[in-house]
């Protein structure tokens, strides 16, 4: 079984050593099974309160502006969950239908 990729730095040159991981490109090591420990705590949750997960279809709730362009991503408009990470401000990595790949806040989707 492949080692998964590092929590910092998403390399996938990780390796493991006795009981750790440890990511060779920014020198992270950690447990894995303290990695499925902070999995279970980071939990998203859509406007309506349904978790969400890696690959889970969503829909726009709200016209949203894309910071740095004229483009605005409309109600109804679907996107694909990619990975969810913690962030303050944007927690899921999405690919946008008809935009491209960005962040989106969760509290403006809903699970499709």
């Amino acid at each position: 079984m492949p080692n998964p990729p590092c929590p910092k730095c998403h390399s996938e040159f990780v390796y493991e050593d006795q009981n750790l991981l440890i990511c060779p490109e920014c020198a992270y090591e950690w447990s894995p099974s303290e990695q499925v420990a902070e999995a279970a705590l980071l939990q998203v949750k859509d406007s309506n309160g349904t978790p969400l997960n890696d690959g889970d279809k969503v829909t726009m709730i709200k016209d949203l502006k894309v910071k740095g362009s004229s483009t605005v991503i409309k109600v109804g408009t679907k996107a694909t969950i990619k990975r969810i990470i913690e962030g303050k401000d944007h927690q899921l990595d999405c690919k946008v239908d008809g935009i491209g790949e960005m962040m989106v806040t969760a509290k403006f989707v809903k699970k499709a």
